[in-house]
C-alpha cells in the first residue's frame, strides 16, 4: 500500500476528486482551507487580502498498482495550468489497522 498526499489551490477540488475517482482511488481524508507557498514558483496561498487564496489537501491510501497511474494523471493535471500549483507525494506504507 502506498499513500499518496496531494497539496493543491483548492480552485481544483472538482478536479482532483474527479481525477480519483477515474483512477478507482475511493477513500481519502481532506482538509480545507491550508495555507503554504511553493519551493520554487508560483503564489502563495495565505487566506489573506495579499494573497487571498487557500490551498486544500488530499491523504489517501491507494493500491501499489495504483500508484504510476494516479501520479502520472496528477502530473498531467498540473502540467495544463501550474500556476494554480498542485504537489503530490507518495510513500510505502509498512502497516495500517
Amino acid at each position: 500500500m502506498t499513500a499518496i498526499f496531494i497539496a493543491y489551490n483548492q480552485a481544483y477540488y472538482e478536479e482532483i476528486f474527479g481525477l480519483l475517482e477515474q483512477q478507482g482511488v475511493r477513500g481519502f481524508t481532506k482538509w480545507n482551507e491550508i495555507t503554504g507557498r511553493g519551493s520554487a514558483t508560483g503564489e502563495a496561498h495565505y487566506g489573506n487580502h495579499t494573497w487571498p487564496t487557500f490551498n486544500d489537501a488530499i491523504l489517501s491510501f491507494v493500491d501499489d498498482e495504483k500508484v504510476d497511474s494516479v501520479m502520472d494523471a496528477l502530473h498531467d493535471h498540473d502540467l495544463q495550468t501550474p500556476e494554480l500549483g498542485l504537489r503530490a507525494f507518495s510513500w510505502k506504507i509498512d502497516r495500517t489497522v
